[in-house]
């Protein structure tokens, strides 16, 4: 039987495909193996990142309550671990000898997971943040420029409550929105407007059905999807989560034939393969599409981060999610949704909302990919979450608004208006800004509709197209 295809003109929707303005040969996997002395030698050993991540969780289980977070330390590609001092000399002695760097520290992370859970029952404010920062050792708290006054004082009266050496609190630029990120663009038609998404990652449902992930918040917005803006409908939604334990969405092609490729399509022929599903490493490097400011990289500056969102059904309430990876990887409205993955090939989130912009700065918070697979039953690639995906390339004559169309859950990537009130409700410059669901669109479900230029998302100001971020 022959498969059936998705347009040319679409190109298979790759996941996370955008033209990548010539750095495609930056992201492809070259060497750099891990290297370093036998397991029996006490100095830390240099490795990648995913090596990294993956002795971490070893790590982890090895030294039970003793462990207190890790990161990765790019600069001297080592994965540094902090311990609790106590009787636990012999597996200090053992993580040493498998190559990690230990180090003491004061906080455990049962402290600071009650100090999370005190945030959370006495100041969650829509437009604050926190997530566990084990470089400081600390509980990181965030508040953007909608925190003032009594929630300013509430929220730092909280921290300070925590006790001295648990928490920092800083400032974000801009609004924690939700966003839409990554790769192809996908759309659907609902009362008053057009919601625009981008996809993130290509699976395997757990029936075998080939469907594809992306922001939990796009599911909640709509039912069915298409590839174009004016197409029928190709794909439905099966799981949908937001807000909660995540922001993620399984949708499932309505094809069952459908073609669906486990890479993220660089433009100009040379599509990096999504080879496995990845665990974020605070410290290591990752790189994010997106159709409104195209190749971004940065590093992951947190895990486990709660996000208070504006409501989007409640004017007076906070859509709270939860389990979020926290980066400084630049994004703006139009770029969530879709593909955050690492230089070899691994799948790590999907873009879920953050403050700021490519030009001032901010930060981006991601759903991790892992835990969207486990909650869904969905596998990367032909054989799972550690296989090699299914080939398939983009069409390299694809143009920007085809393969990169770019995708706002919240009413579409454009320009907007920066005089909008929520009342104005602009909307996207290429036709598709109704419906935004975090308010740009005149569509919008909650009905306030604001036109804030400056999205959401995170910057680093820089181009990423080095990879040296």
């Amino acid at each position: 039987m022959s498969h059936k295809r998705i347009p040319k003109r679409k190109a298979a929707i790759a996941a996370g495909s955008v033209v990548a303005l010539g750095a495609a040969a930056i992201l492809l996997p070259h060497a750099n193996a891990s290297q370093g002395g036998s397991s029996t030698d006490a100095a830390p050993r240099t490795m990648k990142a995913t090596d990294a991540s993956d002795l971490a969780s070893q790590l982890q289980s090895l030294l039970g309550q003793a462990f207190a977070g890790s990161y990765y330390d790019a600069a001297a590609k080592q994965l540094v671990v902090n311990v609790i001092p106590g009787d636990n000399n012999n597996v200090v002695v053992q993580a040493k000898k498998a190559g990690a760097k230990v180090r003491e520290v004061s906080n455990s992370l049962a402290a600071l997971k009650t100090g999370a859970q005190t945030l959370k029952a006495k100041a969650t404010i829509p437009g604050t943040a926190w997530a566990v920062d084990p470089k400081t050792n600390k509980l990181a708290v965030s508040a953007d420029s909608t925190v003032t006054g009594a929630d300013w004082n509430r929220l730092t009266s909280t921290v300070k409550s925590l006790g001295d050496g648990m928490a920092t609190v800083k400032r974000s630029s801009g609004t924690f929105k939700t966003l839409v990120s990554g790769g192809d663009a996908i759309f659907s038609q609902v009362q008053g407007g057009t919601v625009r998404c981008s996809l993130g990652f290509n699976v395997k449902a757990s029936d075998g059905s080939p469907a594809f992930l992306t922001a939990g918040h796009c599911g909640v917005a709509a039912k069915q999807w298409s590839d174009s803006e004016t197409g029928q409908p190709i794909a439905t939604v099966d799981q949908a989560t937001f807000p909660g334990n995540g922001d993620f969405s399984l949708i499932k092609y309505d094809d069952p034939n459908t073609q669906a490729p486990s890479e993220v399509n660089t433009g100009e022929g040379q599509p990096v393969q999504i080879t496995q599903a990845a665990d974020a490493t605070v410290g290591e490097q990752v790189f994010r599409m997106g159709s409104t400011t195209g190749l971004h990289d940065g590093t992951v500056t947190g895990l486990d981060a709660t996000v208070n969102f504006q409501s989007e059904t409640d004017p007076n309430g906070v859509d709270t999610v939860t389990g979020l990876i926290q980066t400084d990887v630049c994004a703006e409205a139009g770029d969530s949704g879709g593909s955050l993955f690492t230089q070899d090939g691994s799948a790590v989130g999907m873009t879920s909302g953050g403050s700021g912009d490519c030009t001032s700065g901010g930060e981006t918070f991601f759903q991790p990919v892992t835990a969207a697979l486990q909650a869904t039953g969905a596998t990367l690639g032909d054989g799972g979450a550690g296989a090699a995906g299914q080939a398939g390339s983009a069409d390299p004559s694809a143009s920007a608004s085809d393969a990169a169309g770019g995708g706002d859950a919240v009413g579409g990537g454009g320009t907007a208006d920066p005089s909008a009130t929520a009342s104005d409700g602009t909307g996207d410059q290429s036709g598709a800004g109704a419906g935004d669901q975090s308010g740009a669109g005149t569509g919008d479900q909650s009905g306030t509709g604001t036109g804030d230029q400056s999205g959401a998302g995170a910057g680093d100001g820089s181009s990423s197209l080095t990879g040296t971020n």
